[in-house]
């Protein structure tokens, strides 16, 4: 199996734990379609429970000649995953032009939906590099440059430049990425804000993964952070320890695929900075049949939590949830939550 990034060493149960439980909102609905030239669409809403709505247009244009994305089923969720490269997220594709010559590159034009608005997205793509251009109607503008195994097998290097013309604040990032079979590493820096840098780095030899991270602000000559984490994967079953917040918070996850229908894990997390009581959270997932299953999941303070997620047709998901407090039943803390999923 391949080292999974230092964020995901515990990926596994934390997905378990919280992924596909819907009483997070009142209402989601979810619409995906896809074009015959590869350009994918996808509309969501949501209703909190606090009568607040939001939307997102997003769209995802696969160049599968460079072998840049490529889309593959997911057994446990019924639905498509994008894999190797990731869509701009909240942008809509409008078209694509080829600029003429023998280095031209596919050229894609984008509106960006963001907190700030609807701003332009330029998109420039050919074999190993990608460059993104961001204009929102805050009048910030973002430049991305990806090079991905070019200058080297397995490492991936990203420059983010910013401007705020009202302002004149710039900013600029380097992301560097480097995987390989028994090793990934990651460096994050910004350049002119510190300047500061966050590195971490996982290895791993026959399942066994030990990793690190840690933030450094040049300015002030100081580390600002530091984390730590050993763990165990395999395609049955993993599990995790995890030091976070200077060695602060521990975590321990446990997660187990126990056959082709049964999934169960736990986690337990404890501050020392905030006592001897240790949070605990037990999840467990059950394939109903092949187009359905259920979770559910309790913690140590009585809150529990079910979820119910069915095929209802090619294209057509329902998902239903609730949670309820097991200590407060007569109290109107529980919730209710329903999503719909579109896909053509």
């Amino acid at each position: 199996m391949s080292i999974p990034a230092f964020a995901d060493i515990s990926k596994s149960a934390n997905d378990l734990l919280n992924k596909d439980f819907y009483h997070l909102s009142a209402g989601t609905i979810e619409v995906k379609s896809n074009t015959p030239n590869n350009v994918a669409f996808k509309v969501t809403g949501k209703s909190s429970h606090e009568k607040a709505t939001g939307g997102a247009i997003e769209g995802k244009y696969a160049d599968k000649s460079l072998g840049n994305d490529a889309t593959t089923p997911n057994e446990q969720t019924n639905t498509t995953v994008a894999r190797k490269r990731r869509p701009a997220q909240f942008s809509l594709s409008l078209s694509r032009i080829r600029v003429p010559g023998p280095t031209a590159f596919p050229l894609e034009f984008a509106s960006h939906v963001n907190q700030h608005g609807l701003g332009l997205l330029i998109l420039y793509r050919r074999a190993g590099l990608t460059l993104t251009q961001t204009w929102n109607t805050t009048n910030a503008l973002d430049t991305k440059v990806e090079l991905a195994d070019s200058l080297a097998k397995g490492l991936k290097a990203e420059t983010i430049f910013s401007f705020l013309p009202a302002t004149q604040k710039k900013g600029v990032k380097l992301n560097l990425t480097f995987k390989q079979s028994a090793f990934h590493g990651r460096a994050f820096f910004d350049l002119l804000k510190g300047p500061t840098a966050n590195v971490d780095a996982v290895i791993g030899h026959e399942g066994f993964l030990a990793g690190a991270s840690a933030g450094y602000d040049v300015q002030k000559a100081a580390v600002t952070g530091y984390n730590a984490a050993v763990g165990y994967l395999s395609p049955q079953y993993s599990a995790a320890v995890t030091a976070t917040d200077n060695l602060s918070v521990f975590a321990a996850s446990y997660y187990h695929k126990v056959n082709s229908q049964v999934e169960a894990g736990a986690k337990a997390t404890w501050n020392s900075k905030s006592g001897n009581n240790v949070g605990l959270e037990v999840a467990s997932k059950y394939r109903l049949d092949p187009v359905s299953f259920a979770k559910a999941k309790i913690n140590d303070r009585g809150v529990a939590a079910v979820s119910y997620n069915v095929l209802l047709r090619p294209g057509v998901t329902l998902g239903l949830g609730a949670s309820f407090d097991t200590q407060k039943l007569d109290q109107a803390t529980h919730k209710v939550g329903a999503s719909f999923t579109f896909e053509s």
